[in-house]
């Protein structure tokens, strides 16, 4: 028993039974609302529980960074691609882009848990992948406008 709301219109043409429709249920409008609720609250993960101590050197990063041979310029590199990730993240055109780089992001975040901190906390990038994904396939309409948008300015 959903309730949905639809404005039909029909053809000027008697004879062409072409409708058309723009449904919105209240289903859908919910989704809608959730996903764009998910969107904020990774880009607010993303931007000030990962990116921002990477940023700010905080020790804990710094620590993880030299242990791993990677330094400073690794960790600001990382930190400002979590930043520009989360940014993205609420950019309509670059939502669905956003959450694709920030998933290969955290496949690579993953592989380095493996194999340098013996998989202390790698599911924590796993789990992030799932959202991502979600985000990345519900908004993939906003690469066809992205992609657009490019073609356009060059």
């Amino acid at each position: 028993m959903s309730e949905t709301t639809a404005s039909v219109t029909a053809a000027a043409s008697p004879t062409s039974r072409t409708v058309i429709a723009e449904s919105a249920t209240a289903r859908g409008r919910r989704a809608r609302i959730a996903l764009r609720g998910l969107q904020i609250l990774l880009a607010l993960f993303y931007a000030v529980a990962s990116a921002l101590p990477k940023l700010i050197a905080h020790p804990s990063a710094a620590e993880m960074f030299d242990e791993l041979g990677w330094g400073s310029a690794g960790m600001y590199t990382i930190g400002a691609l979590e930043l520009a990730g989360a940014v993205a993240l609420l950019i309509p055109v670059l939502q669905s882009v956003a959450a694709m780089a920030l998933s290969a992001l955290m496949v690579g975040a993953f592989v380095v848990t493996i194999t340098a901190f013996d998989g202390e906390n790698a599911a924590t990038p796993l789990i992030l992948i799932l959202p991502l994904a979600l985000i990345a396939w519900a908004r993939r309409r906003s690469n066809g406008d992205l992609l657009r948008l490019v073609r356009r300015r060059a």
